[in-house]
């Protein structure tokens, strides 16, 4: 199983969230130029994040992205089911299949299905945004917040 780009984003700006203490909030812009994806896809993956309470968004000019709720709360498998969407990996029932009533694949699959999220729900956002993974994420926002304070106030 592969996850979509939609789910992988989705995974990213939280875990870029998850090591925001600043007073100031991060902007859509700063996690699309880390990430080197289009702003308006970000944008629809914020939205989606921010509707089911992971992220609080903040309008206007002093605006930004927080966290909706603390990492400890947030489940990994939780995440990747709600992005996802997938509610079985096969339809059997749109499908004209020879073997329709008789197959027990379905069953199987949506077994495997359940254990792979339920694998994803051990771990937590703060889990995997721990040591490396977190300090390499702290180190992103340093590298740009210098990089745009040199870009606002450029020496003479």
């Amino acid at each position: 199983m592969q996850l979509t780009r939609f789910s992988d984003l989705g995974l990213r700006v939280l875990m870029y969230l998850a090591h925001h203490d600043r007073a100031e909030p991060v902007t859509i812009a700063e996690i699309a130029t880390q990430f080197q994806v289009p702003a308006n896809h970000l944008t629809k993956v914020v939205n989606k994040l921010g509707h089911l309470g992971w992220v609080s968004t903040l309008r206007g000019r002093h605006g930004g992205l927080r966290l909706g709720c603390a990492a400890t709360d947030i489940r990994i498998g939780e995440v990747v089911e709600r992005m996802e969407g997938h509610e079985q990996l096969i339809d059997c029932a749109g499908l004209a299949c020879v073997l329709a009533g008789r197959c027990t694949l379905q069953g199987v699959l949506n077994a495997a299905l359940r254990a792979f999220y339920d694998e994803l729900n051990r771990h937590t956002l703060a889990d995997v945004c721990s040591t490396r993974t977190g300090e390499a994420i702290i180190q992103l926002h340093r590298q740009f917040v210098s990089q745009r304070d040199a870009l606002a106030h450029p020496s003479h």
